[in-house]
C-alpha cells in the first residue's frame, strides 16, 4: 500500500506539475460533493483545520476554488470549483484514464474482470467504514 500511495503521489504530479495529490484529492471532493465548507474537507479526510486551510489557501491563490456565500446560512462560507479549477481537474482525470488504459492494456478480460471485482470489494469495504478517522490513521 505504501508503495501504491508514493506511485499515486508521484502520478499526481506528473499529471499536473501544479497540482499535488491533496490538491486534487480536495478538488474531486469539493466537484463530488457540490461544494462544502472547510471544517467539512478536515472531518472528511481527519486533518486538522490549519492544514485544510493552508490547502484552501493555496487552491484559492491558484485559482481553482472560490468561496460563496451558503445561502441558507450567510454566515458560513461554502467552497466551490472554479470554471480554472474544473478545466484543471478534468484535464487530470483525462490523463489519469489514459494512463490506467495504457496499464492494463494487455490484461485479459478475466484479469480485468477479477482486478475490477476486487475494486469494488474495496471501495465498498471502505465506503461502509465511513470517512477516515485520526485514530484510524496511526
Amino acid at each position: 500500500m505504501t508503495v501504491f500511495a508514493r506511485r499515486a503521489r508521484a502520478s499526481a504530479g506528473r499529471m499536473h506539475p501544479e497540482l499535488s495529490l491533496v490538491s486534487y484529492t480536495l478538488l474531486g471532493h469539493l466537484e463530488e460533493s457540490g461544494g462544502c465548507r472547510a471544517t467539512d474537507l478536515a472531518s472528511h479526510y481527519a486533518l486538522d483545520k490549519s492544514t485544510v486551510s493552508r490547502q484552501v489557501a493555496a487552491l484559492e491563490r491558484a485559482g481553482l476554488i472560490e468561496r460563496r456565500l451558503d445561502p441558507e446560512d450567510h454566515r458560513v462560507q461554502v467552497l466551490h470549483l472554479t470554471e480554472a479549477g474544473t478545466e484543471i481537474l478534468a484535464q487530470v482525470t483525462r490523463s489519469r484514464r489514459v494512463a490506467f488504459q495504457e496499464r492494463l492494456m494487455g490484461w485479459s478480460e478475466e484479469d480485468l474482470a477479477r482486478f475490477a471485482s476486487y475494486l469494488l470489494r474495496y471501495n465498498t469495504t471502505a465506503s461502509q467504514e465511513g470517512p477516515v478517522t485520526k485514530a484510524s490513521t496511526s
